[in-house]
């Protein structure tokens, strides 16, 4: 989940050159709307009756709702701001965060919204390592995400006109690339697949608030920056090896020594791997990939 959050902060890295800061609250966007939708077929009954149809309904919509979040915001505040110095929009994310934070705090209220119980097949453990069925599905989903991002960047028209844009905006105009749509495009599939970890956080951890993705959101900048800020592969890397940290860190670190409550330092043990990538590796794990203005 992590790595999915991530490659919105690469993506518009890659082609903008800043830190979209705002992208969490994206993310906590599309875990709102698929609890606000999977209560909504709950009550109905037809998330019992007819789960796969009804998640994957959840999945289309959380992805639709977040790709016009991303629009929007690109279109009313970032756009402007273009060629401006490259802390003014730095800043101007940090608001649009907040003020994404206080959208649904306004019209959802304070309140944790919980997602309906997920049928017994999923609750249940599975595998000869006892894994619980949520979080396998959690790992497929997001595995089948991460193939049609590589596919679209990487075997498209679009995802060529991306790179180009990445490699050099202005040659790519030059060349008759509509830079604007294709920042547009960027912006809108980050979008979607912050919609996609949203629903998988929630059908996971089983309840959201309007505060959920800020954490999240500065673990999976971390992720990008330890694979390699701009780099796809990279940011699915370095949301693993967070993910991987925190989950194990404690229990094989600190518990040794003795430390009480270690998995509640999960955190800090996240982001001191993140401290000593970074000491070692600056570029991060596979390397950083920057707009042309940024390399020297």
């Amino acid at each position: 989940m992590y790595g999915l959050i991530a490659l919105g902060y690469s993506m518009v890295y890659g082609v903008l050159g800043f830190i979209n800061f705002a992208h969490g609250e994206v993310f906590m966007v599309g875990a709102m709307t698929g609890a606000i939708t999977s209560n909504k077929l709950a009550e109905s009954g037809y998330w019992e009756s007819s789960f796969v149809v009804c998640l994957l309904l959840v999945v289309v919509l959380s992805m639709l709702v977040c790709t016009i979040t991303a629009v929007v915001m690109e279109r009313v505040a970032y756009r402007p701001l273009r060629g401006k110095p490259r802390l003014i929009p730095l800043i101007t994310s940090i608001g649009v965060s907040f003020f994404l934070q206080n959208c649904v705090l306004a019209l959802l209220g304070s309140t944790v919204k919980s997602y309906p119980d997920l049928p017994n097949w999923l609750t249940d453990k599975r595998t000869f390592l006892d894994v619980q069925g949520s979080k396998i599905l959690v790992v497929l989903v997001a595995a089948m995400a991460m193939v049609a991002l590589w596919y679209l960047v990487e075997k498209t028209k679009t995802g060529k006109a991306m790179r180009a844009v990445a490699e050099d905006a202005e040659i790519a105009s030059l060349m008759g690339i509509d830079v604007n749509r294709i920042i547009v495009k960027t912006f809108a599939v980050g979008g979607a697949m912050a919609g996609v970890a949203g629903i998988l956080w929630g059908l996971l951890f089983r309840s959201v608030i309007h505060t959920t993705g800020f954490l999240p959101g500065i673990k999976a900048f971390s992720s990008a920056v330890v694979g390699g800020i701009g780099n796809l592969g990279g940011s699915m890397a370095g949301g693993l090896t967070i993910g991987v940290a925190e989950s194990l860190g404690p229990l094989m670190i600190l518990e040794p020594l003795g430390v009480s409550g270690p998995s509640q330092l999960r955190d800090a043990v996240a982001f001191a791997v993140l401290i000593i990538v970074l000491l070692v590796r600056p570029s991060g794990l596979f390397g950083e990939r920057l707009p042309s203005e940024e390399r020297t």
